[in-house]
């Protein structure tokens, strides 16, 4: 990811983005998975990201792409939102705009969609 940041610096978040990952990092510490020091680093980066990131915003245009991406793939709601997120952020043309996603499920789902789905 670090690779991929350096490449392009440029980052496009979901507002619920970083909700999302400290869930994740905190489940992981409660599984025993990652320590607790571990998790207070990468909330730092999530934070660091998000604040130099343009995020894109809860609204009415981001929810009903959600609703029509959960008709058409087997996407949880939070994956939904982030991947209607992106088809917002980018204005229905995702060819050549890169989805960074290590969820094999989102990254079908947005690769479906005609995101170049990275790493």
């Amino acid at each position: 990811m670090a690779s991929l940041l350096r490449e392009d610096p440029d980052v496009v978040l979901w507002w619920g983005t970083p909700i999302e990952s400290v869930s994740a990092l905190a489940r992981a510490v409660r599984e025993a998975r990652l320590e607790s020091t571990a998790e207070r680093s990468a909330r730092r980066v999530v934070e660091a990201l998000r604040e130099r990131a343009f995020e894109v915003q809860p609204s009415e245009e981001v929810r009903r792409r959600a609703i029509r991406l959960l008709g058409v793939h087997p996407l949880r709601a939070a994956d939904a939102l982030q991947l209607a997120a992106a088809l917002v952020w980018c204005r229905e043309r995702p060819s050549h705009a890169g989805f960074v996603c290590l969820d094999a499920r989102l990254a079908t789902a947005a690769t479906r969609e005609g995101f170049d789905v990275l790493p």
